[in-house]
Formats: structure tokens, sequence, C-alpha cells
């Protein structure tokens, strides 16, 4: 319990406050006008939720703030970087995608990204999946002839790609579009991406009329068919409102710890996208509380803010968060829960449309938790484990004639994937081929540290998998033995007939093909195949690079790099002109000349 003298010491002014458990990990975050005040309430709060909370708190700390708007983006941010546990926040909201347009760029490109970064780029989302922001991408790319190469245009290419010729592409670099005139094809995207579709078809039936008194009838077409194609696209979407008007639809549906967020976009009287949202940590937690969490944390990595948000409940701080959005969108914004008419229809669907999708998960995670529960129980049986292997290490090894060896850790709970935890290893003490060394020295760094207290390794697990046969089992059980770790149950699963191999079990033991315990077994030792050979390819990437510059005589570790830094690839270093390569800082003209001649 966090001591009550201390909250006593707490400043009156507007900021942040962090309550800490004893090894200093946060707990839970929020914001105040006035800190002292607000962290006293706490101790008379009834909520279960916050009595757990202040029974594992032994420390609070606090950051002021010049104003309680910055206290919210203040806020916003410390959760996404500690995910406390008893907040409410975005599911995996770390990773939501974006599409990107970088302004400072000569020709700008489209980028799918995850990363938001104040570098004056627009961004477009976030997207609740990465299959939604696919195809909002290969829709743009049918609709607009951006570029999506990443050649420097720095001078001509002598011809065009195949992009251009099913016109994809406006062509740059071969000089066909003008600056001017590819800088208007990205304010098309933009428009486009923001719902302003009738702004945009004006322009282009604009363009269209002045193409054809040129008598440029080749281009008038193109247009032709790029305005047939956004109408067909405006038709299909649904016209909500003849007034045109442009607004969010926000509703939330919530059941125990469960909590689920529906939205529309309405741009110009039409609904233009939805998505759907889960949230965590929403136990205990009133509506209000949990819709206002969704919309800081939205809208503060949200690049677009709507001048209207319609809600699906009242909000306690409605005032506060119509004046951050407002700071945010540089106009006033209005938040409101519709009473009547067309717009609380809106919100009514997208009601039902969050509660369907929560009655979904909930369907979902009921057959996964099952089927889960089935799998770690034949386990347990069939491999004669001393407890549920609620914890499962798999390990593996990659690797082509001893070259680029690496190793991986995948970790597996209660049956699921658990890729915070999974690790990496590039082999380090081994030379030439010899599988079982390389397995040696990662299972020796991986248990090695496993009472170091830190994150991740600290845990034991109930059951390491190994991918291999006989011998990998041997190697693992000699290892964990060497440490003093026999405790630790060890199994070994074979690829061609899926045999797995025990200690003190002289023959395979073949498990029913239907099992869901070899398919548990399966998921895993695929994971772990698969996440080792992505590294594997990454580091022979690296290295094959650096042998081929290694190659061309006066070219050393510095150069090396300066010149992967300016050029990004291999590929894009023989492209350059030898003018280009010299103007490399620490090059000259006759290193220019070798770099042409050796590669």
């Amino acid at each position: 319990m966090v001591p009550r003298e201390k909250v006593e010491l707490l400043p009156t002014g507007p900021g942040v406050y962090l309550f800490k458990d004893g090894s200093g990990g946060v707990l839970y975050v929020g914001k105040a006008q006035n800190l002292r005040a607000r962290v006293r309430s706490y101790f008379a709060a009834s909520s279960p939720k916050l009595r757990r909370m202040l029974g594992r708190a032994e420390d609070i700390d606090f950051v002021l703030t010049d104003s309680e708007q910055e206290a919210i983006i203040l806020e916003c941010n410390l959760i996404k970087r500690y995910r406390p546990r008893y907040n409410v926040r975005l599911k995996d909201d770390k990773g939501y995608p974006y599409l990107k347009i970088n302004l400072s760029e000569e020709w700008p490109r489209v980028y799918i990204t995850r990363k938001l970064e104040d570098d004056g780029s627009r961004y477009f989302g976030p997207f609740a999946s990465a299959g939604s922001l696919r195809r909002t991408y290969n829709l743009i790319r049918k609709l607009f002839p951006f570029r999506s190469c990443n050649k420097s245009l720095k001078k001509p290419e002598p011809r065009p790609c195949l992009e251009y010729y099913i016109h994809r592409c406006a062509g740059p670099c071969v000089g066909a579009v003008s600056r001017e005139e590819y800088q208007g094809i990205i304010r098309q995207v933009i428009l486009f991406l923001e719902g302003k579709h009738q702004s945009l078809l004006r322009g282009l039936r604009r363009k269209m009329a002045e193409a054809a008194e040129r008598l440029e009838f080749e281009k008038a077409a193109i247009l032709r068919d790029q305005i047939q194609a956004i109408e067909s696209i405006t038709q299909q979407q649904k016209v909500v409102t003849l007034s045109r008007e442009s607004f969010d639809v926000v509703a939330l549906a919530q059941e125990e710890d469960l909590a689920g967020v529906q939205m529309f976009f309405i741009r110009e009287g039409k609904l233009i996208g939805q998505e759907h949202f889960v949230l965590e940590g929403a136990r205990d937690e009133a509506q209000d509380e949990v819709l206002a969490s969704f919309l800081k944390q939205f809208y503060s990595s949200g690049p677009s803010v709507p001048p209207e948000i319609l809600l699906s409940a009242e909000l306690s701080e409605e005032q506060l968060l119509e004046s951050w959005l407002k700071m945010r969108r540089g106009a006033s914004v209005r938040i409101r829960v519709p009473r009547r008419g067309r717009k609380r229809e809106l919100v009514e669907l997208a009601q039902r449309n969050a509660q369907e999708a929560l009655e979904q998960l909930k369907l979902k995670r009921l057959v996964e938790a099952g089927r889960s529960s089935q799998a770690l129980e034949e386990l347990k049986e069939e491999l004669c484990l001393p407890e549920l292997p609620h914890r499962i290490e798999c390990y593996d090894i990659s690797d082509i004639q001893g070259k680029a060896a690496v190793g991986s850790l995948v970790v597996f709970e209660e049956g699921k994937p658990k890729p915070a935890f999974y690790r990496r290893f590039r082999i380090k003490n081994v030379s030439g081929i010899d599988d079982y060394a390389m397995m040696r020295e990662v299972l020796c760094r991986r248990f090695g540290r496993l009472k170091g207290g830190e994150e991740g390794w600290s845990r034991i697990p109930q059951l390491v998998l190994i991918d291999g046969g006989r011998g990998h089992l041997n190697l693992a059980l000699e290892v964990m033995q060497k440490l003093g770790l026999e405790s630790i149950p060890v199994a070994a699963i074979a690829k061609e007939r899926e045999e797995i191999f025990l200690p003190k079990r002289p023959e395979g033991l073949l498990l029913p093909r239907n099992s869901q315990g070899l398919y548990l077994l399966q998921r895993v030792r695929d994971e772990a195949h698969r996440f080792a050979l992505s590294y594997h390819l990454k580091v022979r990437k690296i290295q094959g690079l650096k042998s081929d510059l290694d190659l061309v005589p006066g070219i050393g570790p510095k150069r090396k790099h300066m010149l992967l830094r300016r050029f990004g690839s291999l590929e894009a270093i023989r492209q350059a002109s030898i003018e280009e390569l010299a103007a490399v800082p620490g090059m000259t003209r006759r290193l220019a000349e070798k770099v042409k001649e050796y590669l």
C-alpha cells in the first residue's frame, strides 16, 4: 500500500500520476487537474479493480504539466509505453498499421507503416487489421499512378518498368511526368483518403476537359477511366445523410472483462469505412471511462480528427476532451450523444455491430480455450508430464552449410504464442557444420540466464521442445543435467513421421493424427522454424552485402557502412553513377571507379 503521507506531499497542480509495485513496475497511469486530490480519492474508491490495484501498489510517481490537456497527451504516451495492467488500453495498439505519405520526399510514395513519427508526413489510420489496410492500399494503387519503387530518381532511367505501361505509375524515373504533375497525383490520393471524393472528381473532370481541348485524347481517356472508377466506388458507399456532413460514430459494447468499439467513418455524408477495436483491462470499469480511454488513445495516434464525434454513451469529461481534440484538429470538435433522427440510428447500428463482434470474440475464445485445454491435457498424459505444460519453449537452428547460423526460441503459454518472449540467437562459438554444438550453445545461453531475474528469462517452462530427433533430445538432456535443471521436462519432435522422442523411452511416440496435443506441438515447432528461418535470411542478406563489397580494394568497414547508409542496398550501389559514388563521405573518384569495376 502506498504510504498516505506520500500522497499528502503530492502537488495540487495538473499532471500525470503512476502507481507502481514493489519492483518499480507501472500498475496504473492516470491524469488529473489536481494531483493530490485525485490520488487521495483512490483510497475511498469502492471499485474492486481499484482496490486490487491499491493492494499491489507500493509507490507513486508523478509528472507535472502546464495544463490538463497536456496531461491527456502524456497519459496516452505512458499507457502505450508501459501498457499498465489496470488501465483500459487498446489491444496490441503498438502494432496498428497506417498509410503514410512522406511529403518531404521529392517524389513522394505511399507506405504501409506501424510507426508514427513527427516528420511532416501525412498518416491515415489506424486500421484495425493489416487486411483492411492492404485492401485500401491496393485500391488506391489501381486508382492513382504514384510510384511504388525506391529508386533515387537522381538520374533518368533508360526505360520505364512494367508499372508505367499498365498505368500504375506516372513514370517519374523516365521523366514522363513533371514534379508539379506528380505532386498533383499525391494530392488526389490525399483527397481520396480524406473522403473528399466530390472535390477530387471536380478536379479530375476539369483536367479531362483541359486535356480534350488541347487534343490530348489519350490523356483525357485515362482521366475518364479514373473518374469512372472513383464514381463506381463512391456509388458503392452507403449514403447515410443527405447533408454531406463529416463525422465519426463510436459505439461501445462491454461484458465483464471484454470490451469492443465499433467505429463508422462518415465523410461528406457517405460511409467510407468502418473498424472494430478490442480493449483490454476493462473489467469493473464504467462505460463512460472505457469510452473516454478509447477516444484518448485512438485520437492521440489517429492523424485525422473530424469536426463531430457521435457516441453511444455520455462522458463525464466531455468538455475537456473537446478542448483537447480542438487542439489536435486545429478547429472546433463537438462530442455528443444523438437522441433522435438519422444520427441516432447510426449510433444504434454501430452499437449492434459492436455487440455482435463482441459475441463472436467470446465464442472464438471459448472454442480456442476448449481446444487449448484439451491439447494441454493430452500432452500431460501422453508425455507423462508432472503438470500441465502451461508454458512451452521450443528451439530450432537454421543455417546453410554452417554459415549464417542462428537459433530461435519461441514461447507458447496456455496454447497460444507469446511473441514478446521470443528470442533470437546468433551462433558465436561454433564454426562449420555442427548442428548439435549450435543447439548446445543456444540452450546454454538461454538456461544459463534462468536465475538472472530478467523478465522473460526467469520463467521456468513446463516443457522444453527441441526440433529434431533422438540425438537432439540426448543433447538437451545433457545440457539440463549440467546446469542442474533435470526437473524441467524435455522432448524432441522429428518432422518426417511427426515422431516424439522422450527420455527413458527407447522408441518414438506417435500421437493420433487428429490429436489436439500433436497439433499444438506442430504449431510450436513450425513457429520456431519460421522464426529461425526469418532471422537466418536476414543475417545471410547482410553477410551477402558485406562479402560483395569486401571484394573492392580500398573499401573497408567505414566506407562500406557509408555506402550502404547512402544507397540502402547493393543493387542501388550498382546502379549509382561514378559521380554519385564519389560524393559519398570518405569516397574518391578513383575508389568510385573501382566500385563500379568490381560490382
